[in-house]
């Protein structure tokens, strides 16, 4: 890595206060509009009052690297690493960038650099686990994930992470063990429990499925999808009732999802058998036909619809 070396004279004081105000004027234009280049100049007005003001040079390098221009990114967070060299979020920082321009070995160094400085920076252990992961190096993952675990106990991120990379892996017990852990530290992990629900639905444990997207759903209750497969669950259960309420509030939520639509119709299908209605009937076959209109080629549609067709 270049460091930039800082040549400057010490401001005086009248300087530094009017650095800090053109600072902290760029960081209300940017709380205003997080894109604008009134907020860069701003900070650049500080920079050339006070050369030595590192909060400014990452506050530009920020808004460049959410705008994708990473060398221009790379080279403010430079300035600040030269300026702070024992600051280990600077480079963090210069990993993430690193990691933008697809440059892991680069990324990798930065953010070993930081934990030299701070063993315990449990953000560069993640970062670090995540280059593993995509060079397929799950067992060296693992080991960071643990690293910073033990760093941080009450870390929700390397539990997470590590239940994902298990769960993937079908390594079930342990992802459960871990997703479990992680909900224990934060009931409320949203990303937990849908992952969980989905692990026991792959496992057929269908009650501890229902349990899991139920608290999703208190948390979430807009979701249509979980609905959706809510609603599946119940049915599997033989709770039709509750299933068909799950597939219409999936329904309400998304039109157009045509898997809530299809289940709906299915159940309601299993009723009109039991207790033939024509106005009920002609309702499924609406239904069929709106999930043909946005997918002809629905195979289980036409199949629902061809036995419907047979029926008087």
């Amino acid at each position: 890595m270049k460091l930039y070396s800082i040549a400057h004279t010490e401001p005086s004081a009248h300087k530094r206060d009017r650095a800090r105000e053109w600072f902290m004027k760029g960081c209300r234009l940017e709380r205003l509009d997080p894109d604008s280049d009134q907020a860069v100049d701003a900070y650049r007005k500080s920079i050339q009052m006070d050369g030595s003001f590192t909060d400014a040079y990452i506050h530009v390098g920020f808004i460049y690297l959410k705008r994708e221009r990473c060398d221009e990114a790379l080279k403010y967070f430079e300035q600040a690493v030269a300026l702070n060299p024992d600051n280990p979020e600077t480079y963090n920082n210069i990993g993430y960038v690193y990691e933008k321009m697809n440059r892991s070995g680069s990324a990798k160094q930065m953010y070993h650099h930081a934990l030299g400085i701070a063993p315990g920076n449990t953000e560069a252990m993640l970062h670090i686990a995540r280059i593993l992961e995509r060079e397929g190096n799950y067992h060296g993952a693992m080991e960071q994930y643990r690293r910073a675990m033990e760093a941080d106990p009450r870390a929700v991120a390397p539990r997470f992470r590590l239940a994902a990379l298990y769960d993937r892996h079908d390594m079930f017990d342990e992802a459960i063990q871990e997703y479990l852990n992680v909900l224990a530290v934060d009931p409320e992990h949203r990303n937990a429990l849908l992952n969980l629900g989905n692990l026991y639905v792959q496992l057929g444990d269908d009650a501890k499925a229902v349990i899991a997207f139920e608290r999703v759903l208190q948390l979430e209750p807009d979701n249509a999808e979980v609905w959706n497969d809510l609603g599946s669950l119940y049915e599997e259960a033989k709770l039709y009732e509750k299933a068909a309420a799950a597939f219409e509030r999936s329904i309400s939520l998304d039109p157009l999802h045509e898997e809530a639509h299809l289940n709906l119709a299915r159940l309601q299908c299993r009723g009109y058998y039991s207790n033939p209605d024509s106005s009920r009937k002609e309702k499924i076959i609406q239904r069929l036909h709106f999930i043909l209109s946005v997918n002809p080629h629905h195979q289980e549609a036409k199949k629902l619809l061809e036995e419907l067709g047979r029926t008087h």
